[in-house]
């Protein structure tokens, strides 16, 4: 199938690592110009430079995300140099463990900053490209969002709020055709997954018990097959789509466990 994504500017935040840069790999492939938003200096520089000396057209903007003023100059430096957007995926963040019992309320605060401010920023600083577009948002969530996680309050609370402002900016932005939704991973082999894994004794033993919970072909999702469902909904094969809660998660959210392998 031809995502017509030929062209189109698709800003990418926490791009050169895990699910963003998968995204921005594929958005190369498909024609589109990703722009590589990121923290590290060096991983998205080289990502950028790998992507132009394959003949692909990309940006990186290397912005703190955290803080709102760098947000508006992820835009302005976008539209000074590519001079308009098509799609925004909100992507970057972590999961800081602040928890209700270990952790405070300034944490809290400043976990919710970390998470949750540049995706209301940088869509409210994007509407306006946007619309000329006709474009559309789309926010990298998590299925903890809906089941818990137990000792992240911070961060689940951020990922709560993703889903909500998702259903909220559909209907908002409904006149001006832009669409908005949302995808939510579970169990992916990220960097970041691979680190907390060697938090544990036996990090093989840990992987083979998660695995064997997912009931499409018990392995993981691949960061690959999150991209190929965000590319989809970013393209106008996904045309009439908004305030959707995507799983690509090979059932693991919703199915029940007892149909997996014991």
């Amino acid at each position: 199938m031809e995502l017509n994504l030929q062209g189109k500017v698709i800003i990418v935040t926490g791009g050169a690592s895990g699910i963003g840069e998968a995204i921005v790999r594929e958005a190369a492939k498909e024609g589109a110009i990703p722009v590589i938003v990121n923290r590290s200096t060096d991983r998205g520089m080289q990502l950028s430079n790998e992507l132009k000396n394959a003949g692909h057209e990309c940006l990186y903007v290397q912005a703190d995300l955290s803080k709102e003023d760098q947000c508006r100059r992820v835009i302005e430096e976008t539209i000074q140099a590519l001079g308009k957007i098509h799609v925004l995926i909100n992507n970057a963040g972590i999961n800081d463990k602040i928890s209700l019992e270990t952790g405070n309320p300034e944490a809290f605060m400043r976990s919710l900053q970390n998470n949750l401010l540049h995706y209301f920023a940088l869509a409210h600083y994007a509407l306006p490209y946007l619309k000329q577009t006709k474009g559309n948002i789309i926010n990298i969530s998590s299925k903890t969002a809906v089941t818990g996680q137990g000792g992240s309050s911070a961060y689940i609370a951020a990922k709560g709020a993703q889903l909500s402002l998702t259903r909220e900016w559909a209907v908002e932005l409904l006149p001006f055709g832009i669409r908005v939704n949302a995808v939510l991973p579970a169990e992916v082999l990220t960097p970041m997954y691979q680190k907390w894994l060697e938090e544990f004794d036996d990090p093989d033993q840990k992987i083979k018990e998660i695995t064997r919970k997912i009931p499409l072909e018990n392995r993981m999702t691949t960061v690959e097959e999150i991209a190929y469902t965000v590319l989809f909904l970013a393209s106008d094969r996904a045309s009439h789509t908004t305030g959707q809660y995507l799983f690509p998660d090979g059932g693991y959210t919703h199915l029940d466990r007892a149909i997996s392998n014991p």
